[in-house]
């Protein structure tokens, strides 16, 4: 029978209420995270899964505090809440850019010992010139290159793993690209995927698409979870539910953050314009400026992103906030318990996606509501566990022996 799985999700762009609580560092430390994580555990979660960023984001010249990667380090962290639970897993977002891959197979491997079977990589890779500086090393890995860079970076990590884990205790990984590439990626090596596919449809073709390419190399779509990030906001009633939700909106997009999001594609100073008015009237001030920069991605085109948002808003009567609250709608389930539980059985039971990466709405009660509301409404419907299936994430999430030790390598290449 199928069933869904509950990650703790935090990306590495922050999206809180920023003065609910007395300090702002709260949401960084490490008895935030741990609080989240037991409650996490309480509810049966699989895992807490981690995002990263590998440099400081920018904006306007100076480093932007509405993409926040101040947080402790991954597995660092990881290592702390390890000693603080029994069963839930710990997911890492690490990239193969720019690791070394023994350092990286070596850290890994001690959070895994340490948590006894407990860990994940989400296996990222990175190709832009502006994270390339951090590293002193540019733009050195075309773009074309970097699954290719992964797949050496990977085998030497499993290599590592055989000999230090043996080659049934490897851990479970995880991967996050939407290309071709990366979705052939996933196919080949992962044992779980990050998706942005909430929408029923489109969910269910993403599935449809993995489960033909897990074909092509042997496996079958129990192989491969499906974990779309999301967030869930419940009431006694749907239009409670509703309005927590944009109340939410309203209180976490503010007008300094909706009018950032036009100046990361402007490249200027946007102060001057009344968000509640028509787009600015002047063009990007850097065509060339990179997206990574920001908080929106405008694919390397400010002309272009520029062209399209001012038809959008044309065709549809967007002030600059309307815009922004189009493009930054957030992909969530809002409703009573029931209705939630409902709509995620219907997801799950006709494989469009085996679980969430949920996004807490606050740090450190953020997963309260879930814990004590939604999920006995889950375990009615039989979707979700009364117990944890066994003690490492792989027990927990199902899978067999690592993929490297299955499918032969031909198929993996």
């Amino acid at each position: 029978m199928r069933r869904l799985h509950l990650n703790a999700f935090f990306p590495f762009g922050p999206i809180y209420v920023w003065d609910e609580l007395e300090r702002p560092e709260q949401y960084y430390e490490f008895d935030g995270f741990a609080q989240l994580a037991r409650t996490a555990e309480r509810g049966l979660f699989t895992g807490v899964f981690l995002g990263d960023s590998q440099r400081l984001r920018e904006h306007l010249g100076r480093i932007t505090d509405t993409a926040v990667t101040g947080r402790p380090d991954q597995l660092v962290l990881f290592s702390y809440l390890a000693a603080l639970t029994e069963k839930i897993g710990f997911v890492a977002t690490l990239n193969t850019t720019f690791n070394d891959p023994i350092d990286l197979a070596r850290r890994l491997a001690t959070v895994h010992t340490l948590s006894h079977g407990r860990a994940g990589w989400n296996v990222v890779t990175t190709d832009n010139a502006w994270t390339g500086e951090n590293f002193r090393r540019g733009n050195y890995l075309d773009h074309t290159h970097r699954y290719e860079h992964a797949l050496a970076h990977l085998r030497t990590v499993q290599a590592y793993w055989d000999e230090e884990l043996g080659s049934a205790s490897h851990p479970v990984l995880f991967q996050a690209g939407e290309s071709d590439e990366g979705r052939d990626f996933a196919a080949r090596h992962a044992e779980a995927i990050f998706s942005r596919y909430l929408d029923y449809d489109q969910a269910s073709a993403f599935a449809a698409d993995l489960t033909a390419r897990l074909g092509r190399v042997g496996r079958p779509r129990s192989d491969l979870a499906i974990f779309p990030g999301a967030k869930i906001t419940l009431g006694d009633t749907r239009a409670e539910a509703e309005e927590k939700a944009a109340e939410f909106e309203r209180r976490t997009w503010t007008d300094r953050r909706i009018r950032a999001v036009l100046e990361s594609v402007w490249s200027r100073d946007l102060s001057a314009y009344d968000v509640d008015g028509p787009l600015p009237d002047v063009g990007p001030a850097d065509p060339e400026q990179t997206v990574t920069h920001g908080v929106v991605n405008s694919r390397d085109q400010p002309l272009r992103t520029v062209g399209a948002w001012r038809t959008l808003a044309a065709e549809r009567g967007y002030t600059i906030r309307g815009l922004v609250a189009h493009l930054s709608r957030t992909a969530q389930f809002v409703g009573t318990p029931g209705e939630v539980a409902d709509r995620l059985a219907h997801y799950v039971r006709t494989g469009a996606i085996d679980g969430l990466n949920l996004v807490p709405n606050a740090v450190p009660t953020g997963f309260d509501e879930v814990v004590e509301r939604l999920v006995p409404e889950l375990q009615d419907r039989g979707i979700y566990p009364a117990e944890y299936a066994g003690s490492t994430l792989r027990d927990n999430l199902g899978l067999p022996a690592p993929v490297a030790h299955r499918i032969p390598t031909e198929a993996r290449s």
